[in-house]
């Protein structure tokens, strides 16, 4: 398939992978923006956290706080 504009060109440059984290590796890698690592690892804990709630993994979590 042959891209038809631009962008389509330049995703096809860059070997765009289609992921999530692949992207935020590559945003990361390339502008070398390391400092927002720390602050990504936060917000998939927490995430990760919240996500846990609501299982049976609930009562342990809460006494962590």
């Amino acid at each position: 398939m042959v891209p038809s504009n631009d962008f389509e060109r330049a995703a096809q440059r860059v070997g765009v992978s289609g992921s999530l984290i692949g992207e935020l590796w590559g945003f990361l890698k390339h502008n070398k923006k390391w400092w927002l690592l720390p602050i990504l690892a936060a917000l998939a804990f927490f995430g990760l956290l919240a996500g846990l709630a609501s299982t049976g993994a609930a009562p342990f979590i809460y006494t962590l706080f």
